[in-house]
């Protein structure tokens, strides 16, 4: 780590140190089917998602299926995850879409992509990033949490907000990777509820843990 290392720098070291393995946690064999997996992943766990997936694309494996699906069984198939009535919608929504106008393959254009039904601009930078290997930094809730308790963005700072200070402060060919380290940080290290603040190389700068101290004293003074 450089001895002059911006915080953004440092937080990339460390978390790529800790989980140098991290990347994309869905499974899915197309791009296709990686913007369901993602799309279906709001507010819900990726080991939900796989639980799900596998059923779903054997029945629905690509655009051309799932456009002529009726909704109703979308839904049947979905039943499990949170918010599935307005993910089934969505899905059925893309696909149509991607039939109708794009002869039922996903394109590879940002921009193009975020106009699309159920895709913002989290899951067009995963789809981006992952499916077709260009340069793409998604903010999820594991991302905004830890960059804004390190100080790195603003705590008022929405995913959006967060996004482009994120990509001017990271080189553009790390934005995957920055990503998924972060992420992977954020869901296994620096979680919303019990993060493992006594064992975090960064807890000298984070806002959380300077924080949570004074009422971990008092706690502790209480129990005497």
């Amino acid at each position: 780590m450089k001895a002059n290392a911006t915080p953004v720098e440092t937080l990339l070291s460390v978390a790529e140190k800790m989980f140098p393995n991290a990347g994309c946690e869905l499974n899915f064999k197309t791009p296709f089917q990686l913007a369901v997996a993602v799309i279906l992943s709001a507010q819900t766990t990726d080991v939900a998602v796989n639980k799900v997936t596998p059923d779903l694309f054997r029945v629905y494996p690509d655009a051309a299926t799932m456009a002529t699906a009726e909704l109703s069984d979308l839904e049947y198939h979905l039943r499990s995850i949170g918010l599935y009535r307005n993910k089934a919608k969505s899905l059925l929504g893309l696909s149509q879409v991607l039939v109708e106008e794009y002869h039922g393959e996903l394109p590879d254009d940002f921009d193009t992509l975020v106009k699309l039904p159920g895709i913002g601009r989290k899951t067009a930078n995963v789809i981006v990033a992952v499916a077709f290997h260009q340069p793409g930094l998604a903010v999820d809730t594991h991302v905004l949490r830890v960059t804004q308790r390190l100080g790195i963005v603003a705590l008022s700072d929405d995913p959006v907000k967060a996004e482009h200070k994120l990509k001017r402060k990271i080189p553009q060919d790390r934005w995957s990777d920055a990503h998924h380290a972060i992420l992977f940080f954020g869901r296994y290290h620096c979680t919303a509820k019990r993060p493992a603040c006594l064992e975090c190389p960064l807890s000298s700068s984070c806002r959380y843990h300077q924080k949570q101290q004074p009422i971990q004293k008092k706690r502790a003074i209480s129990s005497l």
